[in-house]
């Protein structure tokens, strides 16, 4: 099949011929081009007769099912064919394709899972990466393993990166130097307008205001960007009884897809086109007819806290790049009006770039892909952005909680869970819920899990409503708000044979499941209550006062939000804790706690952090003790040990100076940071009778450190660095030695220096002293690390004023000949 790509008129067109030559060539390039440029839609269909293919299949990855969907209409359109024949899709819970289909335009989680059954791709000849600098995880996950795929087991497969906005060349350094090709594109110009700072607090008001103006002032549809569906709603109802004649449709990700179609598609009868949009209209989509874009200025993202293992959805300024991706969307098919809810000066304080997803998330479907493919440690893989160490370990912990992994590999029962389309908690919940007979709800309870809350805004947080009123919804006939759930709810039934049921159920079979998904998350009340719940994970969330869930005693958790150190409970069931017998452990529990006065041991029951019964425990094992010392210790260990005696502040110095001065010696790190951190390394030894604080202060911490450096070192200390030196009053001066590697402070009184003709050496004459020069009441005159240059000019000046200053004290003439003094020498009468 030969294809004129030039018929289509598309700027992308120009590069294609570079295109090819390079992929006849290399294994991997970036394509660089602009919004409109045609190079989703275009260049995949200029490869299909490329020899290199051999009659493979083209991958191409969206971030987003819209995207692919549209995708893969337009490209069929051009070939003058329909989905599913040269052209298909695969987005969650949804193909087109058939034995004709040679590109398949995919989510960036599909390909993951079509790499774990297909390690070497053997039917693929290229994978590429559209709108790459949204840096999405899977995008991230799906780079490593292809580039895997590429050293290991296929060094034909081809990889394309597509964006409009990344960093090329620090890309291509990434990517083994590849070469990049760029178009310029055919981007009209678009005339941009700074309306000043806006509170986000009132942005649909502000939203609908600029719109009015917007309206007034322009031809053409509108495209607004707000930061989620709460504001476009907010926004579309003020529009709706303050606008008339015009279209309003709102465009976010849960929207059910044939609505996010009609927005991006012309109005039937030709009415103005006004979309209120989240991220999801960024990229990849033309909108028909848009003209202007209104800009607020704003995202939401994900922040995934690994201490919590909670994510809160923060609202965030853009960045500069994603700024410039809106404003583009104005310009594709003719000259266009950006108005920026922000000013100048906000403008030239946003961030470059947007910080790729992975450096935010939570990883626990990573950790587990990642499993599967026989990866422990995630730095085996080469990566754009590594994946954040603190995430890993969370994901790994939640892992072994699911029974998913253990020794930090793959389980039976976590490749069981690898083969469900969901999330792992979500896998585990329905493998439990397959072998306890529960399965109608636990399908039907996933699917509410996934996706957004069917039921208005003042709902309360009990899920069992949701269920309820799911399963009303097939009953009584169609509800358009649960008809995604359904759908979803629908796939889990045929993934396990399992039958609608439309009965009542059980709560707290409810709670037993989610306890499952979310074992960190089972919460008690705390004493007093107060609407406030203990999480097993040890930290606290709350629920509103007059929600049908606050007085009960026990609950499992699904939806929940960090919020600055106390969660907010969205979602959960009321839970039986008689239910969770097998989740209870026995454990010692040995910690210090310096307000209760030291080391603190019990046996306690426990279902994680809380505690159903506590016992003291007389004789606890020792190693138990000593490591509930050294773990506070790291956390607190600047309070618990005398590190600001001045003794030992002076040690550390000496050594950090020895070490800087001289790089190629094995000086160690002795930073009170580093110390704590490997203090079993060095205190272990002295802490068998440490009982309580008091007992950590009256450590001779010194002589310990001085102890924990090697013999040759210990000898050498004293020699390189010592704390005192010798002056011509006969006086032995201390030395105060800097941290950061500068010249020690002698500071000596200037009468008892007379006759020392240089400044002092140490570091085997390598490093001179600074000398503080002092009066005889010990006040700084003079500083120097010249002593000979004092002696021979400022003496003189100095000399003056102290004469005026103590009169009784001899200032001679020839300071290099005087005898040097302790104290007060009278002047000659």
């Amino acid at each position: 099949m030969s294809l004129d790509f030039h018929q289509f008129n598309l700027p992308v067109a120009e590069v294609v011929p570079e295109v090819r030559a390079h992929l006849a060539k290399e294994s991997t390039i970036i394509l660089k081009a602009p919004p409109g440029a045609g190079k989703s839609t275009l260049v995949p269909l200029t490869l299909l007769e490329e020899e290199w293919l051999e009659g493979r299949k083209i991958f191409l990855l969206e971030p987003r099912r819209l995207a692919a969907k549209s995708i893969a209409q337009r490209m069929a359109d051009m070939l003058g064919e329909k989905v599913g024949e040269t052209v298909g899709y695969r987005v969650r819970f949804d193909v087109k394709v058939s034995e004709r289909t040679r590109i398949e335009i995919l989510t960036e989680g599909i390909l993951t899972r079509m790499l774990q059954d297909d390690n070497a791709l053997e039917d693929v000849g290229i994978v590429i990466f559209d709108e790459f600098h949204e840096r999405s995880l899977h995008a991230d996950l799906a780079m490593a393993l292809c580039r895997e795929c590429q050293q290991v087991l296929r060094d034909d497969l081809k990889v394309m990166v597509m964006s409009a906005t990344l960093d090329m060349p620090q890309l291509s350094a990434l990517l083994d130097n590849c070469p990049i090709v760029e178009s310029e594109g055919r981007m009209f110009p678009v005339e941009k307008f700074y309306v000043g700072d806006t509170d986000r607090y009132l942005l649909p008001e502000l939203m609908t205001k600029t719109i009015q103006n917007a309206l007034k002032d322009h031809d053409g549809d509108i495209l607004c960007f707000m930061p989620g569906q709460g504001e476009i709603m907010k926004c579309a109802d003020l529009l709706h009884q303050h606008t008339k004649g015009i279209a309003i449709y709102p465009l976010f990700g849960q929207l059910p897809i044939n609505k996010q179609r009609a927005a991006i598609l012309p109005h039937p009868e030709e009415k103005r086109k006004v979309v209120l949009a989240t991220s999801i209209a960024e990229t990849s989509l033309t909108i028909e007819g848009v003209k202007i874009v209104i800009d607020s200025g704003f995202t939401r993202i994900q922040q995934f806290d690994p201490n919590s293992g909670l994510s809160r959805l923060e609202t965030v300024m853009v960045s500069e790049d994603a700024a410039d991706q809106r404003a583009g969307r104005a310009g594709r098919l003719g000259p266009g009006i950006c108005y920026r809810m922000w000013s100048k000066t906000t403008h030239s304080r946003l961030e470059e770039t947007r910080e790729p997803e992975i450096e935010q998330a939570d990883l626990t479907s990573l950790v587990l892909d990642l499993a599967q493919w026989g990866i422990i440690h995630p730095n085996e893989l080469a990566w754009v952005t590594p994946p954040p160490a603190g995430h890993v370990a969370q994901a790994k912990d939640t892992l072994t909680q699911l029974e998913a992994l253990e020794d930090e590999k793959i389980t039976p029962h976590g490749k069981a869970i690898h083969r469900l389309p969901c999330h792992p908690r979500i896998a585990h919940m329905l493998l439990f819920a397959e072998e306890n007979e529960l399965l109608p709800l636990a399908t039907d309870l996933a699917a509410i899990i996934e996706e957004r809350d069917p039921l208005p805004k003042n709902s309360g947080a009990d899920i069992n409503t949701r269920i309820t009123a799911l399963r009303r919804s097939r009953e009584g006939g169609k509800n358009p708000r649960f008809r995604q759930i359904n759908k979803i709810s629908e796939v889990y039934r045929k993934l396990f044979k399992s039958k609608e049921d439309n009965h009542s159920f059980d709560d707290f079979e409810t709670g037993l499941l989610l306890a499952h998904a979310y074992p960190e998350r089972i919460a008690c009340a705390k004493p007093g209550n107060n609407a406030q719940f203990q999480l097993a994970n040890g930290k606290i969330a709350a629920i509103g006062h007059r929600d049908d869930l606050a007085d009960e005693a026990w609950l499992a958790v699904a939806h929940i939000d960090a919020r600055d150190g106390m969660g907010k409970i969205f979602m959960a069931s009321p839970l039986d804790p008689t239910d969770l017998a097998p989740m209870v452990r026995e454990k010692e529990v040995v910690k210090w706690d310096t307000d209760e006065g030291g080391l603190i041991a019990n046996k306690q029951l426990c279902i994680g952090n809380i505690i159903l019964k506590s016992t003291p425990i007389n004789n606890p094992d020792p190693s138990h003790l000593q490591q509930a010392i050294l773990d506070a210790i790291k956390k607190e260990g600047k309070q618990l040990l005398p590190f600001k005696e001045k003794e030992v502040e002076q040690w550390q110095s000496r050594v950090l100076s020895l070490k800087k001065w001289n790089p190629k010696d094995k000086w160690p790190d002795v930073s009170t940071e580093t110390l704590l951190y490997s203090a079993s390394k060095w205190l272990s030894p002295y802490l068998d009778k440490i009982k309580k604080p008091a007992d950590l202060m009256k450590l001779e911490l010194q002589d310990i450190l001085h102890h924990s450096l090697p013999w040759e070192l210990q000898e050498q200390l004293d020699t390189l660095a010592p704390t005192k030196i010798k002056v011509p009053s006969g006086s032995n001066i201390k030395l105060k030695y800097l941290d950061n590697g500068q010249p020690p402070v002698l500071a000596v009184r200037l009468q008892e220096c007379f006759g020392l003709e240089d400044t002092p050496m140490i570091n085997n004459g390598k490093q001179s002293v600074v000398l503080h020069l002092l009066s005889p009441g010990f006040k700084p005159v003079q500083i120097t690390s010249d002593l000979k240059s004092f002696w021979n000019n400022a003496y003189f000046e100095v000399k003056k004023d102290l004469k005026r200053r103590y009169p009784k004290h001899s200032w001679p003439d020839d300071p290099w000949t005087e005898e040097a003094v302790r104290g007060v020498k009278r002047k000659k009468s």
